[in-house]
């Protein structure tokens, strides 16, 4: 009896999968993106020089971390790894596609049940939709595009029942953070986290995109969730090929099941200098901030967007506050577009920039400077991460709630 890592894992492997185990994985998708690409090239230039990449169709270059290139070596980098994949047949998702591991899911490419390495430490949001992704180093990923295969210790499985039901403004983003709370960066280490719950079945799929995208701050190897059909509908849009769903089986064993009990959430703030250090959004309120972040591979999709709007509608970002808006992908920025959510936040006073990481990657706007207080949407706030101030995590929900403001406030205060 398997878990859905397990099930995943024994699909692409003849080896025998149990945890511990080491297996050869075949691999349904390789990627590099522009931070790694260029040492992808050259790690395949100095180990596979005049070989060819396994199969072309798929391989992939995405470009989200500095897009456009506003420096010379990023440039260089990016434009290294366009060479590459010309002499190769390998498609790049150039600097006006947005963040990868979105792209691979909106193109059909990153599917359920399916697996896929990225020079990405979140391509495991792809457990948002049952698929399996896995964040890899540059030699890793350029053995993968040489052969189609990497190799893969299985992790333990754990099962998370999520237990209650909460209500807007506590969104994805609170349970993510909820999560964190409860168990830090270490209780799951290693481990493949699948969750379940009343609570959980009523994410959409880009709710599920948010969870699912913090697995590597909670140190697992992925948050799998299993599909329903709007997710499998989700999947399908741009592909002919037709998703399928894994599911654990009934007597599947897990290294050990937990509960979490999300009844009444309320928002939530991950404070410096850990997403660990989670405390309620009322209890952080009044800290005075400098900006907000909105976007990342955690919060950059369009219902996010839409909640932006939502709270900020008939107001104006706060004086001495400056408000960043990235969408995920382009796909997202034309439904903003399309929806009067550009113009919207526009006239809120948002800085609204072209798709991609963001300051979360240090590429694009929404870095801090020394001193300078944030709020953001990303998934990481460790010292520098986001530049050299301070970030506190949150949803778009709290954090359009707080621009408006000029400080941290729980947006049960506007809503």
């Amino acid at each position: 009896m398997a878990t859905i890592i397990e099930k995943i894992l024994a699909s692409h492997t003849g080896d025998d999968v149990h945890p511990g185990a080491t297996v050869w994985l075949d691999l349904d998708v390789r990627a590099a993106r522009d931070f790694g690409g260029a040492s992808v090239v050259g790690n395949f230039e100095a180990h596979y020089a005049g070989e060819p990449v396994a199969d072309a169709a798929r391989t992939f270059f995405t470009f989200d971390c500095v897009v456009p290139a506003n420096n010379i070596p990023f440039a260089n980098n990016q434009q290294r790894c366009r060479e590459f994949a010309s002499r190769h047949g390998v498609k790049v998702f150039d600097v006006d596609a947005g963040i990868g591991s979105h792209v691979l899911m909106e193109e059909g490419l990153a599917l359920p049940g399916g697996t896929v390495v990225n020079t990405d430490s979140h391509m495991n949001v792809v457990g948002a939709i049952g698929g399996l992704g896995l964040g890899m180093g540059d030699a890793d990923v350029a053995f993968a595009f040489r052969t189609g295969r990497t190799w893969l210790e299985v992790p333990p499985s754990v099962k998370v029942e999520v237990r209650g039901r909460y209500e807007w403004p506590t969104t994805a983003k609170d349970l993510a953070l909820a999560l964190l709370r409860e168990f830090g960066s270490n209780a799951l280490l290693g481990r493949a986290v699948e969750l379940y719950g009343p609570a959980v079945e009523a994410l959409a799929p880009c709710e599920r995109v948010t969870v699912a995208s913090m697995a590597t701050e909670l140190g697992a190897v992925a948050i799998l969730i299993p599909p329903d059909e709007e997710v499998l509908q989700w999947c399908a849009r741009y592909t002919d090929r037709v998703p399928e769903p894994v599911a654990a089986d009934a007597e599947a064993a897990y290294e050990a099941t937990y509960e979490l009990d999300v009844d009444g959430l309320e928002p939530l703030v991950a404070c410096p200098p850990s997403p660990a250090n989670v405390k309620p959004a009322a209890e952080v309120a009044g800290k005075a901030i400098g900006s907000a972040f909105f976007g990342s591979c955690t919060n950059g999709r369009l219902t996010d967007f839409r909640a932006v709007r939502d709270v900020a509608a008939g107001h104006k970002v706060a004086a001495g506050v400056v408000a960043y808006a990235v969408p995920a992908t382009r796909r997202v920025f034309a439904n903003m577009l399309a929806e009067g959510i550009v113009a919207a936040l526009f006239e809120a006073g948002f800085v609204l920039s072209n798709p991609g990481c963001g300051g979360c990657a240090q590429g694009q706007i929404g870095m801090t400077g020394r001193g300078e207080v944030q709020v953001s949407t990303s998934n990481r706030n460790f010292p520098g991460k986001q530049g050299a101030g301070e970030t506190y995590l949150c949803s778009p929900a709290t954090a359009a709630a707080s621009a408006l403001h000029g400080r941290i406030t729980d947006p049960r205060e506007v809503i």
